[in-house]
C-alpha cells in the first residue's frame, strides 16, 4: 500500500492500480495546463464561431448612396421653403473665413493678450470693473478705431457721464458717432436691437448695465412683485439681439459695474464680486474683459495717468485667463507711444545699440527723446503699429 500525505493532514490509503490511474491524470492535467500557457503567451485567444457575432453593415453600392443624396436635396428644399435661407444645415455658411474679423482695442498689448488681434465683430463684449477704472476709455478708444475703418458707432449714455472733450482728445470723430439717452432699459435695449438689425452701425457701446432703470421703477411702481426685474429684462432682450447679431457684423459692447455680495463660506463671511444685471450678459458674451487698477503715475510729485490691468476672464476665441497691463494719460487716453515703443524695439521694427534709437532714419539719443518724437509725429506712430500689427498676429505671433 502507498500512503498520500494531503494538506488536510489525512492519510489515503490506495492500491497500486489506484497510484497509475493517479499518475497518468496528473500528467494529462499538466499538459494540458502548458498547453493553455503556450497559448496565452503567444497571444492567441479561443475561437469563436461567428454566428455569435453577425452582423450585416456592408458597403453601400453607388445607387443606395445616390438615393440618399437625392432624398437629402429634397429635405433641404422642403426645410428652406418653409422656413427660409435661415434652416440650411450647412458648416460652410458658418466658416466662410478661418480668421474671426476685429476690431482693435487701441493698445497693441491687449490686443496680443486677445489672442486675435482685437474685439471680434458681431458678438457682444464685457467691459466690467471698479470705478475709474478706465472702462469708458476703453470703449471710446475701440469707437475710434472703427471709426477709422469708416464705420458708424453709436454711444447709449445711461450714466449721462459722456465727456465730449475726452473723446474729442482721444481721437473719436463726432460727425460718426451717435449718441443716445434712452429714458428706460427696454427702450435702450430696443434701440440696441434696432441698430444691430440695421447693419449699419460698426459699434454700440452701453454706458452702463448696472445704471439700466427698469420701466415700472420709471412709472414709480413698487418693486414687490417686479424683484429682480433688471436680470429678467437683460435675459429676454439679449435673446433678440443674440438672433439679429448672426447677420451683422455689429460689436457690442456692454460697460459694467461690479458689486460685493456677501457669501457665507464654512461659518465665515466673505465678500464676492459680482457683476450687475443677472447672468445672461456673461452667457451670452464671446469677450469678458475685467479691468483692475494698479496706481497712480507720478511725475514731478503731480499724478499724470492711471496704470490698469486689463484680465481676460472669459475669451470665446482664444485661450482666456490672459492680463495686459496698460497705462492711461489723464485726459488723452491709452498711452500708445510706450507699448508701440517696446514692442517695435522687441521685434526688431526699430533698431536700437548702446542706448540710441534708429527710428525712421533718424538717430535718437534717448527713449524720453523717441516718446516726444511718436507722440508729435502721429504718422509716424501709426505707421510702426501698423508695422507691429503685421509682425503680431499676420505671421501668427499672438
Amino acid at each position: 500500500m502507498v500512503s498520500i500525505a494531503l494538506k488536510s493532514a489525512k492519510v489515503l490509503s490506495f492500491n497500486p492500480l489506484s497510484t497509475k490511474r493517479l499518475t497518468s491524470l496528473l500528467s494529462s492535467t499538466i499538459q494540458t495546463s502548458f498547453a493553455w500557457r503556450r497559448t496565452l503567451c503567444s497571444n492567441a485567444l479561443p475561437t469563436v464561431e461567428d454566428s455569435e457575432f453577425a452582423y450585416d453593415d456592408h458597403i453601400q453600392d453607388d445607387s443606395k448612396v445616390s438615393e440618399k443624396d437625392a432624398a437629402l436635396r429634397m429635405a433641404l428644399s422642403k426645410l428652406s421653403g418653409e422656413f427660409g435661407k435661415e434652416s440650411m444645415l450647412s458648416l460652410q455658411r458658418f466658416f466662410g473665413a478661418r480668421r474671426a474679423s476685429v476690431i482693435s482695442t487701441g493698445s497693441l498689448r491687449l490686443d496680443q493678450a486677445l489672442g486675435v488681434g482685437g474685439l471680434p465683430k458681431g458678438r457682444m463684449v464685457e467691459i466690467y470693473g471698479q470705478e475709474a477704472s478706465g472702462k469708458t476709455t476703453l470703449a471710446l478708444h475701440v469707437i475710434k478705431e472703427a471709426q477709422k475703418l469708416g464705420g458708424y458707432c453709436a454711444y447709449l449714455d445711461v450714466e449721462n457721464a459722456m465727456c465730449p472733450s475726452l473723446a474729442e482728445s482721444i481721437g473719436v470723430n463726432k460727425d460718426s458717432l451717435l449718441i443716445s439717452q434712452p429714458d428706460s432699459a427696454e427702450n435702450l435695449l430696443s434701440v440696441v436691437d434696432t441698430l444691430t438689425k440695421s447693419e449699419s452701425v460698426s459699434v454700440i457701446v452701453v454706458d452702463s448695465v448696472a445704471a439700466l432703470v427698469p420701466q415700472h421703477e420709471v412709472d414709480g411702481v413698487e418693486c414687490g412683485p417686479y424683484r429682480d426685474l433688471q436680470a429678467k429684462i437683460m435675459t429676454q432682450a439679449l435673446r433678440k439681439i443674440h438672433y439679429s447679431q448672426c447677420n451683422s457684423d455689429t460689436l457690442i459692447i456692454f460697460i459694467n459695474q461690479v458689486r460685493n455680495k456677501l457669501k457665507l463660506v464654512e461659518g465665515s463671511v466673505h465678500a464676492e464680486e459680482v457683476t450687475c444685471g443677472g447672468n445672461a450678459l456673461k452667457f451670452y458674451a464671446a469677450m469678458r474683459l475685467k479691468i483692475s487698477r494698479k496706481g497712480l503715475l507720478m511725475k514731478n510729485d503731480k499724478a499724470t495717468g492711471l496704470g490698469i490691468c486689463v484680465q481676460v476672464v472669459k475669451n470665446k476665441l482664444a485661450p482666456s485667463n490672459t492680463k495686459a497691463e496698460l497705462s492711461i494719460n489723464f485726459g488723452k487716453g491709452i498711452c500708445r507711444e510706450s507699448e508701440a515703443l517696446y514692442l517695435a524695439c522687441e521685434h526688431g521694427v526699430i533698431v536700437k545699440d548702446r542706448g540710441l534709437y534708429f527710428v525712421g532714419g533718424k538717430i535718437l539719443l534717448s527713449k524720453e527723446e523717441v516718446l516726444r518724437y511718436l507722440a508729435s509725429n502721429g504718422d509716424a506712430l501709426d505707421d510702426m503699429i501698423k508695422t507691429l500689427r503685421c509682425h503680431l498676429f499676420d505671421r501668427g505671433y499672438h
